[in-house]
């Protein structure tokens, strides 16, 4: 007898046949196989599609290949759902067939699933002739993903064969494919290993051997088929949840590997050190690094692709630490990094503002923040929006964050003694019209970049402060002249990043306290109408709430009054307190307007902004 679960599933397809959700001339067309014809017309039933959409589908649909599954074939004509417009691609089908079959829906994460497991409990054929993937076993049961919820002719006969129940789950027709050959795929590059001598331990396979033989201390080859396969699920898995670095730790008992999504670190996976160190090998290997010395921190690139065939380039770090040597791999987008000024999240006005002061021949603008505050990324936008074929952009940087053409890019090499000094100087003999210097340090590098503003040369550079009045004290204090920084700074931009609320899952916030808001963003209180919303967590998010980010941005604009403050030596507060005057809107409050238009939520802007001072 099949298990509850399982039970629970085929009668999904009939529950419904008397007075539940459905019609029952629908329950009857998904019986086995699903067929696109019968998708279509339980659309309609279930009102996602209305009947002009209907009769364009089916004429539309006819003309699909019949070795598509019928979710595909369906997805591939694009339709919208009735209700809201959203288009009805792969992901929303599966979603709308597990909950019509009664049955939870499950993302396929690779780096999950107890892969070991997968070629012991059936064959590839089996799982590709039923169009099913176990995902999970243990003694209680095995979990099984299948994109066929009607048709469980399998289920009794399976839970013969291993001897426990099954528990069912409703996955993406695409990702079962995918991952049915590469799963297997994996375990035949074991088998092949095993069979040229490689002693694995008995019971084990796939991605879990290689977990074994790390526990026995074996070596493990950087050039194995499995670590090759492994690392390379890694990256795709990176690009799927959308990742901006992937850590690689090693610790004394097991290595962890965590993902950076969304400014926040997750772990995805532990591993034994042995194969954590095989990972890194293979890593360093592609990178063209030293694979044996571990002792030195090392810096490496590799370009490779996303399954859409997009390149993607990786930054590579290596740092020797008590347990081993950690990696750390920053992914560069090219189209994140280089975006348009309203998908950064400025506002009209600030990037109306800014595109003014980076359109000055000659002076200085800065942008200022912390460590992953997307201030590489203002900086790319902004010199691709101003390189052309009449100006010369010369950027000197450590190290260079990606290779654009359009820009003469130099890389900080300190073991030659090329710092940011020396390279701005030799900069200055290559005729430029703009010049990026990735951070002001020292008095010799904010003394250069002066005087190549003096010159007749726009500057831009980054620094490291609270706030953007804090760039000015820092550059008095760094030894710049008064009278030549108010002479020659044009504008600082200070900026944050914040988390942005699901599309997914969220919504309104009944508990939102008005006191705290008022509290958060005195004394700049947003007069527009709030429309507060929480963070709830679904499978899109990661159960996170939040899904991407946005800037939140404070531009002060250099006006004769901050001259000649600035002349004059002025304190902090007298600074930040002109540049409010002056029309600066302060970062807590930029961050305040997201919480009103129901953008993020105010934890993030309490977490990620400093609070009013002055």
């Amino acid at each position: 007898m099949p298990s509850r679960s399982a039970s629970h599933a085929a009668s999904g397809a009939s529950a419904a046949s008397g007075a539940g959700a459905h019609p029952p001339q629908a329950r009857l067309r998904l019986q086995g196989p699903l067929h696109w014809q019968a998708v279509l017309q339980a659309l309609f039933e279930d009102q996602w599609i209305d009947e002009p959409t209907l009769r364009r589908a089916l004429e539309r649909c006819s003309h699909g290949s019949s070795r598509l599954h019928a979710l595909q074939r369906v997805a591939a004509v694009s339709l919208a759902r009735k209700s809201d417009g959203k288009l009805l691609d792969i992901e929303a089908l599966t979603a709308w067939l597990a909950e019509r079959c009664g049955l939870p829906l499950l993302r396929i994460d690779p780096l999950k699933i107890d892969i070991g497991r997968v070629g012991e409990l059936l064959s590839r054929n089996y799982a590709e002739r039923h169009r099913i993937l176990p995902v999970s076993a243990d003694a209680e049961g095995a979990t099984i993903a299948t994109s066929e919820p009607f048709d469980l002719g399998w289920v009794p006969e399976l839970e013969r064969m291993l001897r426990r129940p099954i528990r069912l789950a409703v996955a993406s027709p695409v990702d079962i494919a995918r991952y049915t050959a590469e799963f297997f795929a994996l375990a035949r590059s074991v088998r092949e290993a095993q069979r040229q001598g490689t002693q694995l331990p008995a019971g084990a396979n796939q991605f879990e051997q290689l977990v074994e033989l790390g526990r026995s201390g074996r070596a493990i080859d950087a050039n194995d088929a499995g670590i090759v396969q492994v690392v390379d699920w890694l990256w795709q898995y990176a690009f799927e949840q959308r990742a901006s670095d992937i850590h690689v730790e090693p610790r004394r008992e097991l290595g962890v590997i965590r993902f950076r999504i969304d400014g926040m670190l997750h772990v995805v996976y532990q591993v034994p050190p042995a194969v954590l160190g095989a990972m890194t090998s293979r890593i360093k290997l592609l990178g063209r690094m030293d694979v044996v010395e571990r002792r030195r921190p090392q810096d490496g690139r590799i370009k490779t692709r996303r399954p859409d065939g997009e390149e993607v380039e990786l930054r590579l770090s290596t740092l020797p630490t008590a347990f081993g040597e950690k990696l750390v791999m920053r992914i560069f987008d090219r189209d994140v990094v280089l975006r348009e000024f309203a998908a950064l999240g400025f506002p009209a006005a600030e990037a109306s503002r800014w595109e003014e002061l980076t359109s000055h021949p000659h002076g200085i603008v800065l942008v200022t923040g912390p460590t992953g505050s997307g201030k590489t990324t203002t900086l790319y936008s902004t010199l691709k929006r101003l390189a052309s074929d009449e100006v010369n952009v010369c950027t000197v940087e450590d190290p260079i964050e990606m290779v654009e053409p359009a820009f003469n890019q130099m890389q900080v090499q300190s073991a030659i003694d090329l710092g940011f000094a020396e390279g701005l100087r030799a900069l200055m003999r290559q005729d430029p019209d703009i010049i990026m210097v990735g951070e002001i340090r020292d008095r010799e590098t904010a003394d250069m970049a002066v005087q190549a503003a003096l010159t007749g040369h726009l500057v831009l550079s980054t620094l490291h402060t609270n706030d953007a009045a804090g760039a000015v004290t820092r550059l008095l204090e760094l030894g710049v002249a008064p009278y030549l920084l108010g002479a020659t700074l044009l504008g600082v931009l200070a900026q944050r990043l914040v988390r942005t609320l699901c599309p997914h899952c969220r919504q309104p916030d009944p508990a939102f306290d008005q006191r705290s808001f008022d509290a958060a963003v005195a004394p700049w209180k947003p007069s527009s109408q709030v429309r507060p919303s929480r963070a709830v967590g679904c499978l899109e998010c990661r159960n996170t709430g939040y899904l991407g980010r946005v800037g939140l941005y404070e531009l002060l604009s250099v006006t004769a009054a901050q001259r000649e403050l600035i002349g004059g030596g002025a304190n902090l507060d007298a600074l930040r307190a002109q540049a409010v005057r002056d029309g600066m809107r302060p970062l807590r409050l930029a961050g305040a307007l997201k919480v009103a238009e129901g953008v993020t939520t105010l934890e993030e802007v309490l977490r990620a902004t400093p609070a009013p001072q002055g």
